[in-house]
């Protein structure tokens, strides 16, 4: 499934575990050797109360904490599953709401923004809205954690950024001892913002849900735009609202692409 082309394997483990390994994992998100895709979205028995537990692992093996679009693709799967119109879907994070917003449409409450230098976490204490580092044309980014870390700068023109240059040397920068995700975003109006994303233990990608989720806080806390605006990525566009008590809404399309067995090969 994809959520703007940024794109994801989901495997249903309600009736078994899958085991799945760091290994097997990159072995599965390999473009070439295996099904290829951004992030594993992995579906499994609810452990607190929800209809599901969501776990997910980058495409280099690694545990995920939180993943927007990906979640958004298992929503659609599994409200049209149980004919429901809303659903809770535990992960790492916490417990995300989501409910259909339309044919294709899919809305998701992320949570609470977090903006907190040890919520995010960071190495040390440090103003978030403002922390003077930078990489090239990328420079004193927002700090904002929507379950897992962002660092958002703002740029005259996105379209000028070498996003697979510096987002490796920033994903990994010592102020963030969990890495970070690295968007660079443009300000095109108080309500529509530009953004392209370089994903932790990814890397550059069409479309990152919870990077624009960050993107958003951090654009409303640097008073660039309204608290509801259109965040446009390189696969299209989602709408982002950051309300009153502190919840992120992201509503966006999903949609799949194909579905089948993995041989077991890739799981071995």
């Amino acid at each position: 499934m994809h959520g703007l082309g940024n794109d994801f394997v989901v495997l249903d483990a309600r009736q078994a575990d899958l085991m799945l390994t760091p290994k097997s994992a990159r072995a599965i998100a390999d473009r070439r050797f295996g099904v290829g895709c951004d992030q594993i979205m992995i579906i499994e028995r609810p452990r607190n109360g929800g209809d599901i537990f969501l776990a997910i692992r980058n495409s280099d093996g690694g545990v995920v904490e939180s993943c927007g679009n990906g979640s958004r693709c298992v929503a659609r799967l599994l409200l049209d599953e149980t004919g429901k119109d809303k659903l809770t879907m535990e992960t790492v994070a916490g417990p995300i709401i989501a409910t259909r917003a339309g044919q294709t449409l899919i809305s998701i409450d992320m949570g609470l923004a977090r903006t907190a230098w040890q919520e995010i976490p960071l190495a040390h204490n440090i103003d978030t809205l403002h922390l003077q580092i930078g990489e090239g044309p990328l420079q004193d980014p927002v700090a904002v954690s929507m379950g897992n870390p962002h660092a958002v700068f703002f740029v005259p023109d996105v379209g000028t950024v070498d996003m697979a240059a510096v987002g490796p040397i920033l994903e990994h920068h010592a102020l963030f001892p969990q890495r970070t995700n690295v968007e660079a975003v443009q300000v095109l109006s108080r309500t529509n913002l530009r953004m392209r994303v370089w994903e932790r233990g990814v890397g550059v990608t069409l479309a990152c849900g919870t990077g624009a989720c960050a993107t958003l806080v951090a654009a409303v806390r640097r008073g660039l735009t309204e608290r509801k605006a259109t965040v446009t990525v390189d696969g299209g566009d989602l709408e982002i609202e950051w309300r009153a008590d502190g919840h992120v809404i992201m509503t966006g399309p999903v949609a799949e692409s194909f579905a089948g067995t993995i041989d077991r090969s890739l799981l071995a």
